[in-house]
């Protein structure tokens, strides 16, 4: 299975959607999707398509006619590929085909057509990304099986099949390394433990030392928990360091434990964060599913120096079936999260939508208790995906509508009326009853603030002359 992984790779980046190298490509590697008639000749262009897993494995297939085979036909030819090896039925429910670049991730709906997609990539990444020019003009995507957003999570803890188990550890692993999935640094150290122990196996002194864990944290650590890159030089490290913890957690693990209970043991840690699973909505002419959302908010002024530096944060926005969380990505640490029954919001449009350098926003509106009073607070968050954010709340919070049996649920969306203004939701016209339960850290956020007259009292973050 490696070797053919291996040589499957070595044709990746030149074959994705490219008619010109399709005579490259040794037909043994090649896995056919099922077609109407083996006997009928094909009724359009067969064009190689290449479609990735996070375990490092490659799928090339050839489609009859595929600039019109939609995503559905693609994601049932990789699901039968022998070199998976999956239980078809229950796969088909928990995966499917999504395109991903390093600007852009859009899950596909099974009536999409990746080809067609593919020709209309740049237009989607200038609109919705926040990249330079230069860098979206540089955008690649490609096609990879990645975990359904929709699949329920109840669902996902009572799989035990260890092919599917093992994809969606090497998405939450994937997740996991890229920070996605923000979480104390103990856990990230433990979650690396136990990675390192499905790769490398027992602990062996003669191999596993400090050394060799500083050489390689690049592997199990995110970034912002791993050892300066300017200072791995150095022969010692401290007993605090990622390295040493790192080795220490790595040594705890028993020989006996076995692949599949430590996969499993991966996996329940991840279904324990509020925002495993999170899911984006883009809606253009086609209708996608994203995975995370790029925005902005202002960074509070706390005095005359940091006025003059000030910088907006880059954060980033992910929404799942439960709620939203706004998350610090430089940080990686959560700011705020909420559950849909504890916020309203509002999508607002650039002031002055000729300007690229304004850009749209979404208001997030959410009781605390501040000075034994309720008050609103507004979150101002902008970015060029805001209108996405709206639409995937709206979808989320109609379904909790359709199967809540309470008719008095807090879901007002206002989106739908152009003429609502930031005034009309300052004053309350969305109804937000429920105070917050999940993580807030107040104080490094930019919030306007309103009593329950929706009188303006002060904005917490701005510096007051």
């Amino acid at each position: 299975m490696t070797g053919v992984s291996e040589r499957i790779s070595y044709y990746v980046n030149q074959i994705l959607f490219s008619e010109s190298n399709t005579a490259s490509v040794p037909s043994s590697l090649v896995s056919s999707a099922p077609t109407t008639s083996n006997s009928e000749p094909l009724q359009g262009p067969l064009i190689p398509v290449t479609v990735y897993t996070h375990n490092r494995t490659a799928i090339i297939m050839e489609i009859e006619d595929t600039p019109t085979a939609t995503c559905d036909l693609m994601c049932q030819a990789i699901i039968s590929s022998d070199e998976l090896g999956l239980n078809k039925q229950l796969a088909a429910q928990i995966f499917t085909v999504w395109m991903v670049s390093p600007l852009l991730e859009l899950q596909l709906k099974p009536s999409h057509r990746p080809y067609e997609i593919r020709q209309h990539w740049r237009p989607l990444v200038e609109q919705y990304s926040h990249a330079s020019y230069n860098r979206q003009q540089r955008d690649e995507p490609k096609l990879m099986l990645q975990r359904n957003v929709f699949f329920a999570q109840y669902l996902e803890e009572k799989i035990k099949d260890q092919k599917i188990l093992e994809l969606l550890y090497e998405e939450a692993r994937y997740n996991i390394l890229q920070g996605r999935y923000p979480c104390e640094v103990v856990h990230y150290i433990m979650l690396g433990g136990i990675q390192a122990r499905i790769e490398l196996g027992p602990y062996n002194p003669q191999i596993h030392s400090t050394h060799y864990f500083r050489e390689e944290q690049t592997k199990y650590l995110p970034v912002h928990v791993r050892k300066s890159a300017t200072w791995t030089w150095l022969p010692i490290s401290s007993k605090n360091s990622a390295e040493v913890r790192l080795l220490e957690q790595f040594k705890r693990i028993p020989n006996s434990a076995t692949n599949r209970k430590l996969m499993k043991k991966y996996l329940e840690f991840c279904w324990s964060l509020p925002f495993y699973g999170v899911e984006n909505v883009l809606v253009t002419i086609y209708v996608l599913d994203r995975h995370f959302f790029e925005g902005q908010i202002e960074q509070p002024v706390r005095g005359l120096a940091s006025l003059m530096i000030h910088q907006d944060i880059p954060v980033l926005v992910t929404i799942n079936s439960k709620g939203i969380y706004i998350i610090d990505d430089l940080q990686c640490t959560v700011l705020l999260g909420l559950r849909f029954e504890e916020f309203s919001w509002e999508y607002a449009r650039p002031s002055k939508e000729e300007d690229p350098n304004c850009l749209p926003c979404l208001f997030i509106q959410f009781l605390v208790v501040e000075n034994g009073a309720r008050v609103s607070k507004i979150l101002q968050v902008f970015s060029r995906q805001a209108s996405l954010m709206d639409m995937l709340i709206t979808v989320f919070v109609t379904q909790l509508k359709s199967t809540s049996d309470e008719t008095d649920k807090p879901f007002d969306n206002q989106t739908n009326n152009e003429n609502e203004t930031h005034t009309s939701l300052a004053m309350g016209t969305m109804h937000t009853t429920t105070l917050p339960s999940l993580s807030t850290k107040l104080s490094k956020l930019t919030l306007a603030t309103f009593d329950e007259d929706g009188q303006l009292h002060w904005s917490d973050g701005f510096l007051v002359f």
